[in-house]
């Protein structure tokens, strides 16, 4: 009897195991997917910051709206540093990945190809991290599924956190030493600022004394 209640047990917390997992991937924002309009002049641009070593895919498409022909947009991805990732003219949709080289700011800038009457609307779907992984792959090449897949997940979000968190400790730990510099220079300066008038105070007294005593006044 002592044995079927632990099995029961075991079996019953399998299953919360499994329910928290799935809600927690259920509210967790793996992927970012928008709709935005795209001026007929001009261009609209779309930013992330990422840390180094990320996955980033990422699928566009031109939205119909019910007229003759779609119209036509050039996509270009760029680095932090400027680098040129992705540049694809005169497409209705396509897709583009990159693994991140360095920490930053990662633009993708859209813009129509020709002069229309019309704005245009396009949806970008962008994923990051973990949720750029193929996970049926995944499954199929490890042959797991159920709660083995999800704690495969859960290990990946974790992982994805951890790194993030090292990240955001190491630019906190950039900006307070530029912080701490920036201080400094304006201790500095201060310091300065106050010899220099101390100087010049000196100076207009010594000066004033040897036009008063020039003068006899004194």
């Amino acid at each position: 009897m002592a044995r079927s209640i632990t099995d029961l047990g075991t079996g019953a917390s399998l299953v919360v195991l499994f329910l928290c997992l799935t809600t927690h991937f259920s509210v967790l924002p793996l992927a970012e997917a928008v709709w935005f309009t795209i001026p007929t002049t001009g261009t609209k641009c779309m930013s992330e910051e990422i840390q180094k070593n990320i996955v980033v895919l990422a699928d566009y498409y031109v939205v119909t709206e019910g007229g003759p022909q779609l119209s036509t947009v050039s996509v270009k991805v760029t680095s932090p540093y400027g680098n040129s990732l992705y540049d694809n003219q005169n497409a209705t949709q396509g897709q583009f990945a990159f693994t991140t080289e360095e920490s930053g700011n990662y633009v993708a800038c859209f813009w129509m190809d020709s002069k229309h009457e019309q704005e245009a609307t396009l949806s970008l779907e962008w994923k990051t991290g973990i949720a750029a992984k193929d996970w049926e792959s995944v499954a199929k090449k490890e042959k797991i599924e159920g709660v083995e897949l999800e704690l495969r997940k859960l290990e990946g979000a974790v992982e994805a956190i951890h790194g993030y968190l090292i990240y955001m400790k190491d630019k906190e730990a950039r900006m307070r030493e530029v912080s701490e510099k920036t201080n400094s220079r304006v201790a500095w300066y201060s310091v300065m600022s106050l010899g220099i008038c101390v100087l010049v105070s000196l100076l207009q007294v010594w000066h004033l004394k040897r036009f008063f005593l020039k003068k006899k006044l004194i």
